[in-house]
């Protein structure tokens, strides 16, 4: 079985905000979906571990920005590759503004937004998926939608070639490489938390 098989199904690419108690945070997700269009309907599914999964719960509603092939890099490290419980996503941020629901959108590197408010959430261990009614949408521009295809081959950095006589292992999702002949089972990329299956090993 390859495990590559997965980065042949297309997703679109998110960023994810929700508001609790004057605080913001979003994250980086591939998974909103429609579910229904009578009532409309979105899903989402967030890691538990994620900061905007608790305020999604304890908030009941969400907004997710719809990124588009304009975006850069640095979006995907703000809201990707650091944690909301250890800096403030927002802090300098003024490519946002506030919508309806009082969430932030992100204004930049985007192309719409859609907000809704939860009905109901499912335990999938990991992962918590939020099935919600949309509240309020709108269009930001015409620029295409990235899929995750879009953004492994033109927004994430072309990584370095590996050092000659070494090996390293690679995270397909961010480019954060470890040096070794092994890669622990357990290993989480400490940048983009993903585990030693989103590794590739580089030898030269």
């Amino acid at each position: 079985m390859d495990p590559k098989a997965m980065y042949a199904i297309s997703y679109g690419l998110f960023v994810v905000t929700a508001r609790w108690d004057g605080g913001d945070n979003g994250c980086i997700t591939n998974t909103v979906a429609q579910v229904t269009g009578e009532p409309n309907r979105i899903s989402v599914a967030v890691n538990k571990s994620n900061y905007t999964c608790q305020l999604i719960a304890r908030s009941g509603s969400f907004t997710a920005s719809v990124i588009s092939e304009k975006a850069d890099f640095e979006l995907f490290k703000r809201f990707g590759f650091q944690s909301g419980r250890d800096v403030d996503k927002f802090a300098g941020f003024t490519d946002c503004r506030r919508v309806e629901n009082g969430e932030l959108i992100v204004t930049k590197g985007t192309n719409a937004y859609i907000s809704a408010k939860v009905e109901q959430t499912v335990d999938l261990g990991t992962h918590t998926l939020f099935i919600a009614a949309v509240t309020d949408m709108d269009v930001l521009s015409d620029d295409p939608s990235a899929t995750y295809a879009y953004y492994q081959s033109s927004i994430k950095p072309r990584p370095a070639a590996a050092p000659a006589g070494k090996t390293v292992w690679r995270c397909r999702i961010c480019g954060y490489e470890y040096e070794g002949e092994e890669l622990p089972e357990d290993f989480v990329c400490p940048i983009c938390k993903h585990p030693a299956s989103d590794f590739e090993k580089i030898v030269r």
